[in-house]
């Protein structure tokens, strides 16, 4: 696999900021260890990979040994840097939405041999990137073949709700007072269950896999979102198991998301 550590001028954002990428490199000497793709291609499969509320672009690399998953796969990993926004564009900040659904495609095309191809597209993520990760899936379903949210934050009207009334974590009010003000995001294109009543009136909208671990603090949200789902229609695969919110659990399950991705025709490079 090739590793860059890209750092670029964002006009949505007026900043700087990054993204982590690897790439398969088909090489023909000997790598210990290592199998990497039997041949070379011009354009890879890529899946968008979305990091925490608590993290930033370089935490997947560094918690998982996601390149070797991705290595086995065959697939590209872009992993971009969204900070606090719960991939929105915020009502006080930057344009992260934006950012990530229309300009970041744009420039990752024109850096990187990635193929944009509806069956070679795929998104995932974890905790606040589980969120960010189904509502892409949800609002634009027609570029991905499949999407999974680890742990997702699948009930934001909730989380919302909670820190408002109970402001148990001053950090994460004024999180969410940065994104969305004094809005109340049910029924928009924020709320995750107003999206998959949408979603799943449209014939072939993409699957969705949802998993979270029994103790999560966000297992009680994550079977509400769970049971909606199925009430909709909408296209949806669900898995628990013992786990709390942490990397030991990401790290088996990311696992479990890159081969269920693979079973929906995802990567098929070999």
């Amino acid at each position: 696999m090739a590793y860059f550590q890209s750092r670029f001028f964002s006009e949505v954002l007026g900043m700087q900021t990054e993204a982590m990428v690897i790439i398969p490199q088909a090489t023909d000497a000997t790598q210990i260890g290592v199998s990497g793709p039997e041949t070379s291609r011009a354009l890879w499969p890529c899946l968008w990979l979305l990091h925490g509320l608590s993290d930033d672009h370089s935490i997947w690399q560094r918690r998982t040994s996601i390149e070797r998953y991705a290595e086995d796969a065959g697939i590209a990993v872009i992993m971009p840097n969204m900070h606090r926004s719960f991939y929105a564009d915020m009502k006080y900040g930057g344009n992260y939405w934006t950012h990530l659904t229309e300009e970041l495609p744009r420039l990752v095309g024109r850096f990187f041999p990635i193929s944009f191809q509806r069956d070679h597209q795929a998104v995932a993520g974890l905790s606040m990137g589980g969120y960010g990760a189904a509502k892409w899936l949800l609002r634009h379903p027609q570029r991905f073949i499949g999407g999974a949210s680890l742990s997702g934050v699948m009930d934001i009207v909730e989380r919302v709700r909670i820190a408002r009334t109970e402001q148990e974590d001053s950090l994460r009010l004024k999180t969410l007072q940065l994104v969305y003000g004094d809005q109340n995001p049910a029924g928009t294109g924020e709320d995750l269950f107003a999206l998959a009543a949408q979603t799943a009136q449209l014939p072939d909208h993409p699957p969705l896999l949802q998993i979270c671990g029994t103790e999560d603090f966000l297992y009680a949200d994550n079977l509400r979102f769970r049971d909606h789902a199925g009430a909709v229609g909408l296209h949806h695969a669900y898995r628990e198991g013992p786990g709390g919110h942490d990397w030991g659990f990401w790290d088996r399950e990311i696992q479990t998301v890159i081969a269920w991705l693979g079973e929906q025709g995802f990567g098929k490079t070999r």
